[in-house]
């Protein structure tokens, strides 16, 4: 029997809305073998999810998704089966999350001047781990009317020209990796069909990917179509990239995404999983 992978999800260490623990649980009921807990710069929920995985029949595999700026726009690099306690990782984790407090107060300050308030503190209602986010934002906004779903409130709300935008410096690429490699972790190229790169874009970021160290991308998404899905399984094989696949899941409140519903993986890439020291099914 295939084994399912499912190497991207989210609790609510970050911007997820399920604990660890529940997080597993569910996977496991999805009949998921092997998933990766990957939140948003931090590993607080790993501790959590490994207790879970014990004698559970699913195996986990400790993970993150890092923010970078790359060519004046942010991309994310999943690290995945990272040594939780690396304190070099560990460091340059906590500086993001330094920037995510500043990035929070400045989105509320903006949200105010254009009108709305209490932004800070409804967004804070929303976080139940360390990690305050954009969706945080997102979801006091639909709760106050402000618009009726989340992809609403990042359209008119929270992205580049809009009143609660913040732009500002992630991690560089080169130090993301650097860390990623340095916990022993296998760098990804998250959802790489959401950044909206040209095909020349695509390349320079993969091939410069690759030259810091990276070893994969993510080819199956929860948000990647079938042709997209297929388009970066030809950028997987001919850039001779390992090829990952995560539903990108967040919470039952998203019903079209769902742990381990995911595509096959196209004919002709060769899995992460097949990579050296990889962990194998519980």
């Amino acid at each position: 029997m295939d084994v399912c992978y499912d190497l991207h999800s989210h609790s609510t260490a970050s911007d997820g809305t399920l604990a660890p623990a529940a997080l597993l649980a569910r996977a496991r009921d999805a009949g998921v073998g092997v998933l990766a807990l990957t939140d948003h710069d931090t590993l607080d929920g790993i501790a959590e999810a490994e207790r879970a995985a014990r004698g559970s029949g699913l195996s986990l595999i400790p993970g993150v998704e890092v923010s970078v700026s790359w060519n004046r726009m942010t991309i994310h690099v999943l690290g995945l089966n990272v040594r939780p306690d690396h304190r070099p990782l560990l460091e340059g984790l906590a500086g993001l999350k330094d920037f995510r407090v500043w990035r929070a107060e400045e989105i509320a300050r903006r949200l105010e001047k254009s009108g709305i308030r209490g932004a800070l503190d409804g967004a804070r209602r929303h976080c139940k781990g360390g990690i305050l986010s954009r969706t945080h934002f997102a979801h006091f906004l639909v709760d106050a009317g402000r618009a009726p779903s989340v992809r609403d409130v990042f359209r008119h709300y929270l992205v580049r020209g809009k009143p609660g935008y913040v732009g500002g410096e992630w991690a560089s690429l080169e130090d993301a990796l650097d860390w990623i490699l340095a916990a022993g972790g296998l760098p990804v190229i998250a959802h790489p069909a959401r950044y909206g790169l040209t095909r020349s874009k695509l390349n320079r970021l993969v091939s410069e990917f690759r030259e810091a160290g990276g070893v994969g991308i993510e080819v199956v998404s929860g948000s990647h179509s079938r042709d997209e899905t297929l388009h970066m399984a030809a950028v997987s094989r001919s850039h001779e990239l390992y090829a990952s696949c995560g539903s990108d899941y967040h919470g039952p409140e998203k019903p079209w995404v769902e742990l381990g519903r995911l595509r096959a993986l196209p004919d002709g890439c060769t899995p992460i999983w097949q990579a050296t020291d990889w962990p194998v099914a519980a």
